[in-house]
């Protein structure tokens, strides 16, 4: 098995370092979160001028046909910067869910999408589910008239338009709306780690033919391979987190004096940072087998991906409390990028799924 990557991989991973060291820094970074603003519209426009916002949508649809492996490279080199841009949410989610769909107008939406003029978010977590995805308590009776209420909607406040989940006559349904639909309320709020999303409610939404995606098996079948998908990416979004939180803990211990020498002299400190280098790599592994077995949509992909998931929320958490610990005090200060890596570990755990939950799913 060839896992090296080939040249075009290599281009895309160095394209995407170089736009992260000088274009999006920490600072950089802290003025979008501070702002009224979700995400910075002029870098999202450079994500479309780059390509990326293509990257993963079929050839027939506009896109690249990039695969999982090109979208690990680039959430991995997104988790290094802690990139806050909506990528998960209307790339991953929305956009890659309609181009595998048979939706009739999935090609006019994914070109606003690759613009980076359209946003579209999916709406399909629920309170009180459990990561039940599959079984919603939204509605749709038999006038399509759509009741339910979704909460941890990505970008919801920014999308033009809604993928959302619900059940009719006991059968699963993807149906897509505009946001600004009578009976439609979205009420947003910032998560742990900077993120915009959006609690979404839908009282007596008239729907009609059009508005549907998938029903049945196949709109099981694109939920599945979604959530899938978007595990995968957020696991390589931790694993470029838990490399950065090493190699930062590294340099910093190295500059810092106690005692008169560098505190990476102490033994015991070195005992911690190896492990941090351990679980980094533990991870890495991990990541490569997952995403060439979802690259190869093989029968035991979801399994894969679980194993990936579960070790991520259990050893990236525990490589970002290290790093903040080894840092001090200085480590929970808005002003250091070591706190923000942790708020990120939480948040990527608690997404589709956290380690219990996937380990559960490994013996399932």
């Amino acid at each position: 098995m060839n896992l090296n990557y080939n040249e075009e991989q290599i281009m895309l991973r160095e394209q995407i370092q170089k736009f992260c060291e000088s274009e999006y820094d920490f600072y950089k970074r802290e003025d979008i979160v501070k702002s009224d603003n979700d995400f910075d519209q002029n870098v999202w426009k450079l994500f479309a001028e780059q390509g990326w916002l293509s990257m993963p949508f079929s050839e027939q649809s506009g896109g690249f046909g990039f695969g999982p492996i090109e979208l690990s490279i680039l959430f991995e080199e997104f988790g290094k910067s802690l990139v806050i841009e909506p990528y998960l949410s209307t790339i991953v989610l929305s956009g890659t869910l309609l181009d595998r769909s048979t939706f009739s107008e999935k090609d006019d939406l994914i070109e606003k999408i690759c613009s980076g003029d359209f946003h579209i978010s999916l709406a399909y977590a629920e309170a009180g589910k459990n990561y039940d995805y599959l079984n919603p308590i939204s509605t749709l009776d038999s006038k399509n008239i759509l009741n339910g209420t979704k909460t941890l909607v990505l970008n919801g406040s920014n999308s033009e338009k809604l993928i959302v989940t619900c059940i009719k006559d006991n059968i699963f349904n993807l149906v897509i709306l505009d946001s600004n639909t009578e009976g439609v309320s979205i009420n947003s709020f910032s998560t742990v780690d900077g993120q915009s999303c959006s609690e979404i409610s839908f009282e007596n939404v008239q729907l009609d033919k059009s508005n549907f995606i998938g029903s049945g098996d196949q709109a099981v079948t694109l939920m599945n391979e979604t959530i899938n998908l978007a595990t995968l990416c957020v696991s390589a979004e931790a694993v470029g987190c838990m490399e950065s939180c090493y190699l930062k803990t590294l340099e910093y211990t190295k500059n810092r004096e106690q005692f008169g020498q560098p505190i990476s002299s102490f033994q015991v400190l070195q005992h911690r940072m190896v492990d941090m280098y351990i679980e980094s790599e533990l991870a890495k592994s991990l990541l490569i087998r997952a995403m060439l077995e979802v690259n190869n949509r093989s029968d035991s992909m979801y399994k894969h991906v679980s194993a990936l998931k579960s070790y991520i929320g259990t050893s990236g958490k525990l490589s970002a409390k290290e790093a903040v610990q080894l840092h001090g005090g200085m480590g929970v200060s808005e002003e250091m990028m070591i706190g923000h890596y942790l708020k990120k570990m939480v948040s990527i755990d608690a997404l589709f799924g956290n380690a219990d939950f996937h380990l559960n799913q490994i013996g399932n």
